[in-house]
């Protein structure tokens, strides 16, 4: 029987995790977070009043095994003069589905099936939430778009109003082996998993070990000069009883120059793996080479990570 993996994120970093999870013989449930609201994203909720869809389509276009060109379908974005500037094909399809099926999970499944994924893909909620964030300065932001644009480092995220977790997100966790919190911005993709009473519930009940695949580059605003045990203390923070209990982390030097862009253009520096104070916080450290550099950026490499994820599931199999 496959081991049933469970990722938890939103965003370039839970689709780029799943895109080499999916190589491997597991059972992958994403649970992805809905609050997003910017560009064609947040003017179908405004307009539908739905769920974000566009963290939604990422995912599944990363765990499709359809071609090449429906998947380059999927993702085109509109460039013209009218109202369809700027939304994707996708966001459009979603939004079109869940109108049909009555609700966002209805409308994924349903697609699900005509992009033959190799997983399935939840929505943290069916509510249309709107997430709010507290800055250093005491400012109170409202709506993630309006957080991350807003330049000043954030204190802690929150939801206006509390979220009900669907179903399907609840028995995932409950049933999981192993629990994934992907790389991503902390704040805006991961955290925002974390703020809903019922999936902390749901991931306490669980007996699966949670594992952070922590990110290679700080965040502006969000995790400067952070190391890889201030990422972990930051996540712990927002977790309950069950706090993580294995890292994956990158030793691997990043090339100098690639590494003075980053800090010249994004005001992002390398994550510096302190392995001793890790070691203080969690059971395992599981770490490597996982840098590679995609269309001159820098990537994880995401078989390489997979292949440890499930290396550590056989292990973890054995001992049972």
């Amino acid at each position: 029987m496959k081991r049933k993996v469970v990722v938890l994120g939103g965003g370039t970093g839970s689709s780029t995790l799943l895109r080499g999870l999916k190589e491997f013989p597991l059972d992958i449930t994403a649970i992805v977070s809905v609050c997003d609201d910017g560009k064609s994203t947040g003017v179908l909720r405004e307009e539908f009043s739905i769920p974000a869809v566009g963290d939604i389509r990422r995912v599944l276009a990363a765990l499709s095994e359809t071609e090449p060109l429906v998947m380059e379908l999927f993702n085109y974005r509109f460039k013209t003069t009218s109202d369809l500037d700027g939304h994707t094909v996708g966001n459009l399809l979603l939004t079109a589905s869940s109108e049909i099926t009555g609700n966002l999970s209805d409308g994924i499944e349903a697609l699900s099936k005509v992009f033959n994924l190799k997983g399935k893909v939840v929505p943290l909620t069916e509510d249309n939430v709107v997430l709010m964030g507290e800055m250093t300065d005491g400012t109170i932001i409202e709506g993630e778009h309006n957080i991350t644009q807003n330049g000043t480092p954030i204190k802690r995220v929150y939801y206006k109003e509390e979220p009900i977790p669907t179903k399907e997100a609840v028995k995932a966790l409950e049933e999981a082996d192993l629990i994934l919190l992907s790389m991503g911005s902390l704040f805006t993709s991961i955290i925002p998993n974390l703020i809903c009473d019922g999936i902390i519930s749901a991931i306490d009940r669980s007996n699966a070990k949670i594992m952070y695949v922590c990110n290679m580059v700080t965040q502006p605003g969000e995790t400067e000069d952070f190391k890889v045990s201030d990422h972990v203390k930051l996540l712990n923070q927002y977790l309950g009883k069950h706090k993580i209990d294995i890292v994956l982390a990158n030793n691997g030097a990043i090339d100098v120059e690639m590494a003075k862009r980053y800090e010249s253009l994004e005001q992002k520096d390398p994550v510096e793996l302190d392995m001793e104070k890790t070691k203080e916080i969690v059971d395992m450290v599981i770490c490597d080479d996982y840098v590679t550099v995609k269309n001159n950026l820098l990537r994880h490499n995401v078989l390489k990570l997979s292949m440890h994820i499930f290396g550590y599931l056989l292990e973890q199999k054995k001992d049972e």
